[in-house]
């Protein structure tokens, strides 16, 4: 397969900040955007390599080793792991320094000499072990589905992947799924997949920590008189007691009524309930009365 320039994709020099990086991803990918050619495969093509582009050159850290490597960025790290391992051989190490496509013959000559190559003057051939490198990948999840232990099942490299996510599961956590990264080189060791999740904001509750917070709304009558309330939980119903001359904006504290705790079995947070009063509308004239009459006692 070619070599893509990634600079030259974002139609960029080589030496353009983060911002400029920037300007250009945006542009280029408001003009290829699969919405305004649906039918257009060339352009989809196109827009795949912009965000690969900028996924490499918006991470410093990529850019970095892509600047220093070229095509073969994602091997920086065992580049370097060999070379200190064997600048002592008697072949010696040359230094590589990727220079835009100029050099790409010998670069990845270089790489074929790393990965099997031969050693001393007896001619044995010896083949360096190289760890694969590590997958990065993100689960999206309702604040629903973090609250029970369920599975999922995703593709990674081709592959499809199943896991168990324990319930309670954190918004940003990681987990360390090993072996599951790129194949190891030479019978190296596999890599390991990171899975970061992303739990989205849910309409009726906010999670802080293992507890919950929602508000219910009651009715004059219920919060003057008192009365019953029955409140949908992710762990199902529960019917709440509304006392007497409840204040609007009272809080309720239901313990172990929230999220589970991580890996915890049968821990829960808590749950807080606060009271929102409603105030009645469109009152009778009768109604209006009545409710002068109180005003007077």
């Amino acid at each position: 397969m070619a070599f893509v320039d990634y600079y030259k994709t974002l139609g960029i020099e080589k030496n353009a900040t983060e911002d400029e990086i920037k300007k250009a991803y945006r542009k280029l990918a408001r003009k290829y955007h699969p919405d305004l050619n649906p039918d257009d495969a060339e352009a989809n093509k196109k827009f795949q390599q912009i965000n690969e582009a900028n996924e490499v050159l918006s991470d410093p850290e990529k850019r970095k080793k892509y600047d220093a490597y070229g095509e073969h960025w994602q091997h920086a790290e065992q580049y370097e792991q060999a070379r200190q391992q064997h600048n002592q051989s008697s072949q010696g190490w040359q230094e590589y320094t990727y220079s835009g496509g100029q050099h790409e013959g010998d670069f990845s000559d270089f790489f074929e000499s790393l990965f099997g190559h031969t050693r001393g003057g007896g001619g044995r051939s010896t083949r360096a072990k190289f760890r694969g490198n590590d997958y990065n990948a993100s689960l999206q999840l309702s604040l629903r589905d973090a609250y029970t232990t369920h599975k999922q099942t995703f593709t990674i490299d081709g592959k499809q992947v199943r896991i168990t996510v324990p319930a309670g599961i954190a918004d940003e956590q990681v987990i360390k799924l090993k072996g599951y990264g790129s194949a190891g080189v030479n019978g190296g060791p596999n890599g390991d997949l990171y899975i970061t999740f992303k739990i989205d904001d849910d309409p009726r509750f906010k999670r802080v920590g293992n507890d919950l917070y929602t508000t219910a709304e009651i009715d004059l009558y219920t919060a003057v008189l008192g009365g019953e309330y029955m409140l949908e939980t992710f762990g199902g119903k529960i019917k709440l007691k509304v006392n007497a001359e409840t204040q609007n904006g009272s809080i309720v504290r239901l313990k172990s009524k929230g999220f589970p705790v991580y890996k915890q079995e049968d821990r829960f947070g808590d749950l807080f309930v606060t009271w929102q009063v409603k105030i009645p509308t469109n009152l009778t004239k009768k109604q209006k009365e009545l409710f002068k009459e109180l005003s007077k006692l």
